[in-house]
């Protein structure tokens, strides 16, 4: 376990004891109102910090609007002007993302560190690969992970010089092989809590795959404090994704769904209905495991320790338990009974 250094975001305590689930406000800067709705859906979605990026002073009227309509907090992503982190931290703003080196002179970033400090206010540095410094990149000749790390323990010092600590640190990339490794590496470096994703990850499918692997390789290695799965798609989406991630790694209950992938001894339609199942199941809180199984071998056998589960046969299926009763109902009945039987653990 890393020796972390506590950092609260709001009412959040990124302090290792739980994984934050991170998104995006994809809506325009300019359009208040469709953020405030954006945002109130990720927060009923499951988003526990949200970011919004504040491009003008006039999205700066986001903060106090997006503050009003939810209770999670609120994450202002600044990019080259000063002005915006100070007039964020102003505004009420729960942390902070910026890059200290492309904001100017230290004057600068000492301004930005007393708005910060003064209203107790977290700084996240945020790296990529596309915004390495030009020497670090002739050091290394590319966006190695060291060469990320590197940089994002020269920009923390930029803040560590005026005395402030209350930090969080994320290098992302789009190639997760590079992203794990430069994660490990950070984690090695230094104690701040780091923020976990794939950048430029992708669409649905490849964002996914590419995330899960990325940000569930390093929490299992116990690196990481905030997740963010980003997808170009509907930020609800990302939660539904991470909360899968954490789910599926045993971070968080909620039902943990088991289905076979079935053969030729299957003889129900266990394809539609593991899918009926899994989506009238998606929301559930209870901490159990259910099986979907196409047959008896792949059934009590293989998902003995599920709490509960069906098996088929030719036109009909056994629900079986952990405690090792079964019973026999008809394929028809299949989803409706097995609810029926979730609902009552």
């Amino acid at each position: 376990m890393r020796n972390l250094k506590p950092v609260k975001v709001g009412e959040c305590i990124l302090d290792g004891k739980h994984i934050y689930i991170q998104s995006m406000l994809n809506a325009r800067s300019d359009d208040v109102e469709g953020s405030v709705k954006q945002a109130v859906e990720l927060e009923k979605a499951g988003c526990e910090i949200v970011r919004a990026a504040i491009p003008d002073m006039e999205a700066v009227k986001l903060i106090p609007a997006i503050k009003d309509a939810v209770k999670i907090p609120l994450v202002a992503d600044i990019h080259f002007d000063y002005r915006l982190a100070i007039e964020a931290a102003a505004a009420g703003v729960d942390k902070i993302r910026i890059n200290p080196g492309n904001i100017g002179g230290m004057d600068r970033v000492k301004m930005v560190v007393d708005a910060c400090r003064s209203r107790n206010i977290p700084i996240r540095i945020g790296v990529n690969s596309g915004s390495l410094e030009k020497e670090i990149l002739a050091k290394y000749g590319s966006p190695t992970p060291e060469a990320l790390v590197e940089s994002a323990m020269t920009h923390a010092s930029m803040l560590e010089r005026f005395d402030f600590d209350n930090i969080v640190i994320s290098i992302k990339s789009s190639d997760v092989n590079r992203m794990i490794a430069s994660y490990r590496l950070a984690a090695e470096k230094c104690n701040y809590p780091l923020h976990l994703g794939v950048t430029e990850a992708g669409t649905e499918r490849m964002g996914l795959i590419k995330s899960a692997v990325g940000i569930g390789s390093l929490l299992c290695d116990g690196i990481g404090e905030t997740i963010r799965v980003s997808l170009t798609d509907e930020p609800v989406k990302e939660i539904a994704a991470a909360r899968d991630i954490l789910r599926c790694i045993g971070k968080r209950g909620g039902v943990r769904f088991v289905s076979c992938p079935t053969c030729g001894r299957t003889r129900i339609d266990l394809i539609n209905t593991a899918k009926k199942v899994e989506e009238a199941l998606a929301d559930s809180e209870k901490n159990i495991t259910v099986a979907v199984m196409g047959c008896v071998v792949n059934g009590p056998g293989e998902a003995r320790e599920a709490d509960i589960g069906i098996a088929g046969g030719d036109g009909c299926a056994i629900i079986f338990k952990k405690d090792g009763s079964q019973r026999k109902i008809s394929e028809s009945d299949i989803v409706s009974e097995l609810l029926a039987e979730v609902e009552k653990l």
